[in-house]
């Protein structure tokens, strides 16, 4: 079985594809994957040259993936400990992964001849490739050729079917009958005509089994042939397709050693005087090894075991610092993935210019004074550099007199520790008003009773706000917090206008107390940028950007440079007496330290605002709160603990509760009950401006209880109905079902799913040419959750000179909409044996990104993606039934029932898994097999923290 196996079309599409499992080198110490990248390598005048150098011979022998002190399992593709290898055999998701190998090898032996009768196209089955829509929809037909040897018994053929390769899915290809109960003699052969149709663009794949039976014993046997089309544009494909296998990326070969020399610092490290140094906070040398381990359940074991105190308000310092530590860690070790290894430096007036891959997407994220390393083929002298200026694909460095730029560099960019110092600062400082701000108890609302719509009548700066009983509630809560209160929060759904009633409040205090001091932040600069825009009708004596010193000014709206304060082009800080006399000061939760770091006086601000308070983590929000805040500060926070919460890197981190804002945390509290405290300590905005009824009908009850009301114009949530996009012409959500093919390439652990995104350029050229419901690129915005993805779909409409439509993430269009939001799911997989909510969804399988994604549209959204694999995650299958039921669904049928209720704990993969295995076994039963002995990197995608 095992030469049969090796000659499969599986085992040669991997060799073909390359491999993720990787050999050393011994002597260049460079892993390498597959048998012709080793080759290559042993036959290349660098590792000659190194062979040379050492002594050896250049032909040397790879070392196994096995160690002294662990085995590779080749069926799970990781080392396994030896202490532990026998537990792993017998775990579940090998077993799992052992019993999909065995039934994928029964597939490939039933493709093999048998008893001297062949057919054609044994050699990887029918593969009509890339066909256009047009002709998919007309039907190709093809013909395979069944043989009998000269030599071999008379046949014959008994049976013709067709299977789909996902259970339930109707088939795509049909086959000819004329041919049952024919007879073939030896030497003889007959056709077996095989048709494809089909209306949709994606990958289709169904099985040929043909049945014979032998006339002169009875009996029966069958042969399979795979039969593989995929429709679409061939020029796309081409376009897109992986420029090389995937490898999963080795680090580049480091050598600690000393600094020999070390660059300029750039001036705008030192644009402020700062009156307080930060602490140092450094990971202690025992986590630190903890930390070290690798084992990410046993890390989180000794961390909370070892670490973690119980959590309270005494403790809440030391509870979140050791976070931060294991958050710094993780985030350290990320960076080191963007070493760049054979980097070379051009010498550009006083700097050194770098091209860095990546580096316009913010992958690796560098910042004006940042530090880099760099040593020469890892012998260990170390220059280090200070970036001055950061363009969009190049730095420009600050080397010493002793670096030379002709040389072959490895880079290594160090993290910026300051921001994480900032929170370390925030955290450590004592605070009289720590009970009230970190664990309020009954007793801190902000109101003793909720206020009615009769009571304080307001003269409003934005009138719209009078017909919005719930924003008018909170703008008037606001205004009558008791002193000594607990955080006010506006809890702001999507689209519900949190930002615009924060700024009338802001703008009525100003009226009321004309000595009011307030410090308005948000976790990013653009939202920061937003709520400077939102208050500009003040003048800018009135209110100050402040701007971290490293920002650059072309990223700076230009309506706000008025109320910037620059020196030398650099932003800055003026003095304290300046400072002290703005009645509204906007930065990010990361800069806003910049008040106790400079000296101003406790007690300075009388409110403090946080918008999009739910982006941030709870460190990183009290870094604008903690230290600046007395008992009778006054802090509101808005946002919504339903959509993005922060992005945190370590698994450990978030699993121990750095991935819980500090609103959500705060609203979990007895202060914040749905009962007793609405309208006193919060208030929830209830009127959606932004979507159609049938757009926020499913997240309104998944999310919000059915409690928000559509408010949008109608002119802008009606505009796409009738639409020749549209399945349902009244309903303006669309579900398409694509079987696409996730794929990676080089050393990008990120997907891409290349049918998807000329499925996504098609939708956009058909609403764009639709002249009866005018669109424009610019209303339109398209949301993946892989980099890879966002990049292919952004060069297919550069390819088609498309201007203006957004594409990005989902933490790019939090806060924002688009008249239409067109969703890639991108995760498609044909192997249901392996289903795995974790890791065949990944990032897919979250319910804030969900929530924000399709809560984005005004008009339109339109969801592409695999129903097969979705289907596994059960909030995602409950929005698939329920596009279904309304009759949004393009594609081909569900797989499973979509008027059945969902279970929301409910484990589909497993169901998904069963299904398939029983397809499997009947497959296996039609063979005549006895089956009793068959046993039964994702940060890449999350952005780094801005340094502000």
């Amino acid at each position: 079985m095992y030469s049969s196996h090796v000659s499969g079309k599986y085992h040669r599409a991997k060799v073909a594809k390359g491999s993720d499992i990787t050999i050393l080198c011994p002597i260049c110490n460079t892993r390498l994957a597959g048998e012709a990248t080793w080759l290559q390598h042993i036959n290349s005048t660098d590792h000659c040259s190194k062979a040379q150098a050492t002594g050896k011979s250049a032909s040397v022998y790879p070392r196994d993936p096995s160690t002294p002190s662990a085995n590779f399992c080749l069926i799970c593709k990781r080392s396994v400990p030896m202490s532990v290898w026998t537990t792993h055999l017998r775990g579940v998701v090998h077993q799992r992964l052992q019993q999909n190998a065995q039934y994928r090898s029964q597939y490939e032996q039933a493709e093999l001849g048998q008893h001297g009768v062949a057919i054609s196209n044994g050699d990887g089955g029918l593969d009509l490739g890339v066909v256009s829509v047009e002709d998919a929809k007309k039907g190709l037909q093809r013909q395979l050729t069944i043989t009998l040897d000269a030599s071999a018994p008379a046949v014959s053929i008994t049976g013709v079917a067709i299977f789909p390769s996902v259970v339930n899915k109707a088939t795509s290809f049909s086959a000819s009958t004329s041919k049952l109960g024919k007879t073939l003699v030896a030497g003889t052969s007959k056709n077996v005509h095989v048709i494809f149709r089909q209306e949709h663009r994606g990958r289709f794949q169904d099985r040929l089994e043909v049945t014979f039976k032998i006339l002169s014993t009875e009996r029966t046997f069958l042969i399979s042939r795979s039969l593989r089309a995929v429709v679409g544009n061939a020029a796309d494909h081409e376009l897109l397709r992986p420029a090389a296998p995937y490898v999963r990326r080795g680090r580049a070969p480091w050598k600690h050693g000393e600094v020999v020399g070390e660059g300029d610092r750039p001036p705008a490290l030192d644009a402020v005087q700062w009156a307080k140094p930060l602490p140092p906070s450094l990971i202690p040398s025992n986590l630190a090894d903890i930390l070290s381990d690798g084992n990410i359940r046993d890390v989180l074991n000794q961390v909370r075991a070892r670490f973690l105190p119980e959590f309270r308000n005494a403790t809440h310092g030391q509870w979140f610092r050791v976070l931060l530590w294991v958050e710094e860690s993780r985030m350290v070790e990320d960076l080191h993935t963007y070493d760049i290894e054979g980097a070379q430096f051009t010498k550009e007036g006083r700097l050194y210019t770098l091209p860095v891959p990546g580096l316009s997407e913010k992958r690796p994220s560098v910042v004006k004074g940042d530090a880099i390393l760099a040593q020469i083929g890892g012998q260990g002298h170390t220059h280090k550099g200070y970036v001055h200026h950061v363009r969009r694909d190049d730095i420009c460095v600050s080397f010493n007199a002793s670096f030379k730029a002709g040389a072959r560099y490895t880079v290594r960019f160090l993290y910026n520790r300051t921001p994480i110092r900032r929170q370390h600062q925030a955290l450590l400082a004592s605070s009289a008003a720590s009970q009230r701000l970190l664990f309020p108890i009954p007793g801190f609302e902000g109101l003793a009773q909720a206020i009615t719509p009769a009571q304080y009548p307001l003269t409003l700066y934005n009138t719209q706000i009078a017909t919005n009983a719930a924003q008018l509630q909170a703008v008037k809560s606001i205004l009558q917090l008791r002193t000594g209160a607990a955080p006010f929060i506006v809890f702001g759904p999507p689209g519900t206008g949190k930002t615009v009633t924060i700024v009338e409040a802001i703008r009525q205090i100003l009226r009321r107390q004309p000595d009011a001091r307030i410090l308005a932040c948000a976790p990013s600069n653009s939202a920061a940028d937003l709520l400077s825009q939102r208050l500009s009708s003040l003048n800018p004596s009135q209110l100050f950007r402040c701007n971290a010193v490293h920002r650059d000014l072309l990223g700076l709206p230009e309506d706000l440079v008025p109320y910037t304060f620059r020196r030398n082009d650099l932003f800055t800080l003026p003095p304290i007496a300046v400072l002290r006399t703005y009645k509204v000061i906007v930065t990010t939760c990361g800069n806003a330290s910049f008040a106790y770091n400079i000296g101003m006086p406790e007690g300075h601000f009388t409110h403090i605002f946080i918008d999009e308070a739910g982006q941030g983590s709870e460190p990183e929000v009290l870094t604008a709160i903690k230290t600046v805040a007395t008992v009778g500060t006054h802090v509101v926070l808005s946002g919504d603990p339903k959509q993005l919460g922060p992005v945190i890197r370590s698994s450990v981190a978030r699993e121990l509760g750095l991935g819980k804002s500090y609103l959500e945390r705060l609203m979990e509290m007895p202060v914040y009950d749905s009962q007793t405290g609405r309208g006193r300590s919060f208030v929830k905005l209830l009127n959606n401006f932004r979507s159609h009824q049938a757009i926020l009908d499913y997240p309104n009850a998944q999310f919000y209880n059915n409690e928000l009301q559509v408010c949008g114009a109608t002119t802008t949530i009606n505009a796409l109905l009738g639409s020749p996009v549209l399945v349902s012409p009244r309903w303006p959500v669309v579900f398409h079902y694509i079987s696409g093919e996730n794929e990676r390439e080089s050393t990008s652990p990120s997907y891409f799913n290349i049918d998807e995104a000329t499925e996504v350029l098609d939708y956009i050229k058909r609403l764009l040419k639709d002249r009866q419901h005018p669109v424009r690129a610019e209303d339109i915005g398209i949301i993946t959750p892989y980099y890879a993805q966002v990049r292919r779909i952004r060069l297919l409409l550069s390819n088609e000179c498309i201007e203006g439509a957004k594409v990005g993430s989902v933490e790019e269009f939090q806060g924002q909409e688009r008249k239409v939001i067109i969703v890639s799911t991108v995760r498609s997989t044909r192997d249901l044996l392996s289903y795995d909510a974790k890791f065949t969804l990944g990032f897919v399988s979250n319910p804030r990104r969900f929530n924000v994604a399709i809560t984005r549209a005004q008009a339109l959204l339109v969801v592409i993606g695999d129903a097969s694999v979705l289907s596994i995650d059960p909030l995602w299958r409950a929005f698939m039934n329920y596009v279904h039921l309304h009759n949004g669904w393009r594609g081909d049928a569900p797989t499973w029932d979509t008027s059945a209720p969902v279970q929301m704990d409910g484990n589909y993969a497993a169901e998904i898994r069963d299904a398939a295995a029983a397809d499997v076994e009947a497959f296996m039963a039609r063979l005549g097999l006895d089956d009793d002995d068959v046993e039964g990197d994702a940060n890449m995608e999350r952005p780094f923290q801005e340094t502000e």
